[in-house]
């Protein structure tokens, strides 16, 4: 997660939950050096660096943690010459894995902007968080939709590189203002094969009509 969700006291639940996290570390927060920062090697972006911290809760509650930095061979868009990550995860993660994880989230930021772009996922007018949190959801689930077709059609035309050539926009798009005019035009229990067909079967589906 990125710098700006390092909650402290959001971050104490994920030991309690046997879960895990990678955060970037947010410059205000404090941590106490357990071991000094040692070299680990090198990744495709930089020199990586680990040490053993301490952080803790505004309860007092402490929890030992993992300080990866990672010196960077070129500075982010912001300036930043060091990438320092926190993290929960054991010792039997390398340090260079966990820099390979956090890189990862910039596909799931590219993923959030194209539900709030194309998808309309963040509608100012939901003032209920029940009713934002239940629409983000379902674009959740159209981006998943939407992630499968263009995987199909990759499959379908391996010469092209589809996502330069079909419009993510124009694919919404045309979701969007043909929908409703399919559900009258086409009988009900022909959308049928769609629902029932298994995994592989609707594969095989998908690329016919990819082709």
């Amino acid at each position: 997660m990125d710098r700006n969700f390092f909650v402290l006291e959001f971050l104490f639940h994920f030991p309690k939950k046997s879960a895990f996290f990678v955060a970037r570390q947010h410059g205000n927060t404090p941590y106490k050096p357990l071991s000094k920062l040692e070299f680990v090697g090198n990744s495709e972006t930089g020199k990586v660096f680990e040490q053993a911290v301490e952080i803790t809760a505004p309860t007092g509650e402490t929890l030992q943690i993992r300080r990866v930095v990672v010196t960077l061979n070129k500075p982010t868009r912001k300036g930043d010459k060091n990438l320092v990550l926190l993290t929960n995860l054991p010792e039997e993660v390398d340090p260079l894995k966990v820099a390979e994880l956090y890189r990862e989230r910039w596909g799931i930021e590219t993923a959030f902007q194209k539900l709030e772009s194309h998808l309309d996922s963040e509608i100012n007018t939901l003032g209920y968080p029940k009713a934002a949190l239940f629409s983000f959801c379902l674009a959740l689930v159209a981006f998943n939709i939407y992630a499968v077709v263009m995987a199909v059609l990759q499959a379908a035309h391996p010469e092209k590189v589809i996502k330069n050539e079909v419009s993510e926009y124009y694919v919404a798009q045309e979701i969007d203002v043909a929908t409703d005019g399919l559900l009258i035009a086409i009988p009900e229990d022909e959308w049928g094969v769609f629902a029932h067909a298994r995994p592989s079967e609707l594969a095989v589906i998908l690329l016919n009509v990819a082709s």
